[in-house]
């Protein structure tokens, strides 16, 4: 199956918050990076039919996914940025609950619901109300309701926010196995889970599709601009604040080595070093993330 996207712009009064997009989407983990502001969340909703585009389409296959309609949801698994839970609800029932608006037949519901529990890792909860869950428990189970109905297209808004480092690599991992055969996008703020996973990234600004490729070939862009340089812990503050720095770390001699984002050397002595995709997303970003 191939998702395209193509010419595809959303209006709110005079703000343009997608503008004249275009991709085309097959098998694979595609991370979707930029800023708040940038489109990323109006254009997944449009993805997944929450909202209607002002001008262009979106077609699986050629065909209009509103055209489509129930038949593309059946193929659709969504996890919004901010999703609604039911308190009092457990988190077996809430996956029921789920299922029969997807249409799942009881019998099949409560397997999958099931293994899904077990593979986020909630099985040992599945009978404790999601009042008591924590917020990365939470994020797990709307993961899991995204994937009951087996989507060939599944779009995940922010799913690591509230996940610690080990729900993460459990997250990645999940993703990954997941992923075969399957067209996944992935919007996060945290840039280390896309550099793990995806295999190809699509960076917007401003509402445009700035750069799509695979994260060596979009990080290539900024080569000669990333740059490691040794100076005095003393002054690494004032540094902090008049240049773009990606990483520091303090060694015992009294230094501090920075990682710099510049077009030129920041400081006499500084060494280029290869660009990565966080770099490339402060290279960007940095002004609009303050």
């Amino acid at each position: 199956m191939e998702l395209s996207a193509v010419d595809l712009t959303k209006r709110y009064g005079s703000k343009t918050a997608v503008n004249r997009l275009n991709a085309t989407l097959t098998n694979g983990v595609y991370g979707l990076l930029g800023a708040n502001g940038a489109g990323k969340t109006t254009f997944m909703r449009l993805l997944c039919t929450v909202q209607r585009p002002t001008s262009g389409k979106i077609v699986l296959d050629g065909k209009s996914i509103w055209k489509l309609g129930e038949r593309y949801r059946d193929v659709l698994g969504y996890l919004p940025q901010h999703f609604g839970y039911y308190p009092d609800f457990t988190a077996l029932d809430f996956l029921l609950y789920v299922a029969a608006l997807k249409g799942l037949d009881n019998r099949k519901a409560k397997k999958v619901s099931s293994e899904l529990l077990e593979e986020v890792g909630l099985s040992g909860e599945s009978r404790c109300k999601i009042k008591t869950f924590s917020g990365g428990m939470k994020q797990r189970l709307g993961i899991a309701q995204a994937m009951l109905n087996d989507p060939y297209i599944l779009i995940l808004d922010e799913p690591t926010a509230g996940l610690d480092p080990k729900e993460r690599v459990r997250f990645r991992n999940l993703i990954s196995a997941f992923s075969k055969d399957r067209i996944v996008i992935l919007s996060t703020h945290i840039v280390s889970d896309i550099e793990f996973i995806a295999e190809r990234i699509m960076m917007m600004k401003a509402g445009e599709i700035i750069h799509f490729g695979r994260p060596h070939e979009i990080t290539s862009r900024i080569s000669g601009c990333v740059w490691e340089c040794s100076v005095p812990t003393s002054r690494a503050e004032q540094y902090t604040v008049s240049l773009n720095i990606s990483n520091l770390r303090n060694e015992e001699n009294g230094r501090t080595v920075l990682r710099v984002i510049a077009d030129q050397p920041p400081v006499a002595g500084a060494v280029k070093v290869q660009p990565n995709l966080e770099d490339l997303f402060l290279y960007y970003f940095k002004e609009e993330e303050q």
